[in-house]
C-alpha cells in the first residue's frame, strides 16, 4: 500500500514541510525587520549574521521542498500531473484554482529567493520591492495548502495555518507601526533650545 502511494505521500509531506519552512522564514524575516527584541529574546548570545543566515536557510530549504513537492506530483500516479499542470496556472483538470494558487506561490518563491541570492547586485529598492512579494506568496501557499491538498481538512493543519496567519498579521502590523513611527519622528522638526 505505502509503496504504491509513495510519491503521493512524498508530495503531501514535502508540501507541508515546504509551507512550514516558508512560514518560518517569513516570521523570522519579520522578527529581523522589526528588530522584535531578538537581542532581548536571545540575550545577545546570537550574532546578527547568524540570524540573517537562518532566514536565508529557511527560504532556500522552502525552495528545495517545493521542488520535491512538484517532482513528486509528476511522478505520482494517483493524480496525473504533467509538466504543464505543475507549471501553468489553471492547466490542471484536478482542482485547477487551488493548484493555480500553488503555482503562483512557487513563482513568487523563486523570485524572492533569486533576488535574495542577487541582493548585492540589486539596488535596495528593487530587492525590497520583490521581497514584499513574500506576503502574497505566504497567502497563496496557505490557500493552496488548505484547498488543494488532502490535508486541508485535517483540523491540526487548519489550526496551525490559522495560528501562523495570525502571527504573520500581528508581526506585519508591528512592522508597519514601526515604519510609520519612524516617519513621524523624522518628519517632526527638532526643537533647538534657545540660548539663555
Amino acid at each position: 500500500m505505502i509503496a504504491t502511494h509513495l510519491w503521493w505521500y512524498t508530495a503531501r509531506a514535502s508540501g507541508i514541510v515546504g509551507w512550514f519552512l516558508l512560514a518560518g522564514g517569513i516570521l523570522w524575516g519579520l522578527a529581523l525587520s522589526t528588530k522584535a527584541s531578538t537581542s532581548k529574546l536571545l540575550h545577545g548570545r546570537v550574532r546578527p549574521n547568524w540570524m540573517l543566515d537562518l532566514h536565508r536557510f529557511l527560504g532556500a530549504a522552502a525552495v528545495v521542498f517545493t521542488a520535491i513537492h512538484v517532482v513528486s506530483l509528476i511522478l505520482d500516479s494517483t493524480v496525473h500531473f504533467g509538466l504543464a499542470e505543475v507549471l501553468v496556472p489553471l492547466a490542471s483538470a484536478w482542482n485547477p484554482t487551488a493548484v493555480a494558487f500553488g503555482i503562483a506561490a512557487m513563482y513568487l518563491l523563486l523570485a524572492v529567493e533569486a533576488t535574495s541570492l542577487l541582493r548585492k547586485r540589486l539596488s535596495k529598492r528593487t530587492w525590497r520591492a520583490v521581497h514584499f512579494a513574500s506576503f502574497p506568496l505566504f497567502i497563496f501557499s496557505s490557500v493552496h495548502g488548505l484547498t488543494a491538498g488532502t490535508d486541508g481538512s485535517n483540523p491540526a493543519f487548519v489550526v496551525t495555518v490559522a495560528v501562523t496567519c495570525v502571527a504573520v498579521v500581528a508581526m506585519t502590523a508591528r512592522r508597519i507601526k514601526q515604519a510609520l513611527d519612524a516617519q513621524t519622528i523624522s518628519a517632526t522638526p527638532q526643537r533647538v533650545p534657545s540660548p539663555l
